[in-house]
């Protein structure tokens, strides 16, 4: 169990979406983000200090709840910049036999080079990442869950199992 503070700064939630990740999903916004994309899609969530806390557990109880869930999706903001608080609610996720999807404005590779643990262990349990930041002279308005061709859609689980990264391919509709 993590011996963490009981409150994640967040800027909403999204109790049931089809456009967050596969499937059905509860999405949670994340507060914060030193990125700044030009034209970013959530620019309300920049802001550190903005938003509002939320108790956790409160957050988990909300999900558990819903009985047509396939997974979570936590966005922001950045969730890397909460990463203990993000790796508490996906392991929560995973407990309850939901999948675990994270967008980010850092690169998988950026994010391995963390020295901070509860980047390394979240990568560990995500199950979907969309990685890089919103490039708004890539925005394309049909890609797969991303708004730029520069961001991927990274299969973490698959990857893990193969020992190399599985990304979505839109040509294909498949993961490669």
């Amino acid at each position: 169990m993590l011996n963490i503070s009981n409150n994640i700064r967040l800027s909403g939630i999204i109790n049931e979406s089809i456009v967050d990740g596969p499937g059905f999903r509860y999405v949670i916004f994340t507060q914060g983000c030193y990125k700044r994309c030009f034209m970013c899609h959530n620019e309300s969530t920049q802001p550190l200090n903005a938003g509002f806390l939320k108790d956790m557990d409160e957050i988990v109880s909300d999900f558990i709840k819903n009985p047509m869930l396939q997974g979570i999706t936590i966005s922001g903001g950045e969730p890397f910049i909460q990463p203990r608080e993000s790796l508490y609610i996906a392991k929560k996720a995973l407990e309850h036999g939901l999948d675990v999807m994270m967008y980010s404005g850092y690169y998988y590779e950026e994010l391995k080079k963390s020295k901070n643990k509860y980047v390394h262990e979240l990568l560990d349990c995500i199950t979907y990442l969309v990685d890089g930041p919103f490039e708004f002279d890539k925005r394309h308005l049909n890609l797969r869950f991303r708004g730029s061709s520069n961001q991927r859609f990274i299969h973490l689980d698959k990857s893990r199992k193969l020992g190399r990264l599985v990304i979505f391919d839109e040509e294909s509709g498949d993961y490669k």
